[in-house]
């Protein structure tokens, strides 16, 4: 779906292999249930993956398409998309896209990740509330429509 179970904001030296323990720490006491996790090619390590197999997790790459292959002498290699779809990843971009919504998360206004975090809940139950109201109005109408239907 997209939705955020935990934002965790951090220095932006800090390498995302090295902020996904953080990250996965914080959100496993909430989510015991969680199993699996997809990664892109940022998280890549033996060291992470071993950690996670102790926390009972599992990852998944998100792989880019190999551009390179071997082609014997006088055979054509197969062309190269311009791009590509990756699985999964149309579902972080679009999370990313409804942050980027908000004025506040526009661009990098906050000093303290304390305040950025508050920022991405804030954003993210608007959109949560925005969405709840819709559906609701579209029950209404459709019982509306219903209720004209049966009187007519």
């Amino acid at each position: 779906q997209g939705f955020v179970l935990n934002a965790v904001v951090h220095a932006a030296d800090l390498p995302d292999r090295d902020g996904a323990y953080q990250v996965l720490t914080e959100v496993g006491v909430p989510f015991p249930r969680l199993e699996l996790v997809w990664m892109d090619q940022g998280y890549r390590g033996e060291r992470l993956k071993q950690w996670m197999a102790t926390q009972h997790l599992r990852q998944e790459m998100v792989q880019r398409p190999r551009r390179a292959c071997w082609c014997p002498p006088g055979v054509e290699p197969p062309p190269v998309p311009v791009f590509t779809v990756l699985p999964r990843r149309w579902t972080v971009e679009r999370t990313f896209a409804w942050l980027g919504r908000w004025r506040r998360l526009s661009k990098d206004y906050e000093e303290l990740p304390s305040t950025g975090e508050a920022m991405i809940y804030a954003a993210l139950l608007g959109t949560l509330l925005r969405r709840s109201v819709r559906l609701t109005r579209q029950q209404h109408t459709e019982e509306l429509c219903q209720a004209y239907a049966a009187s007519s």
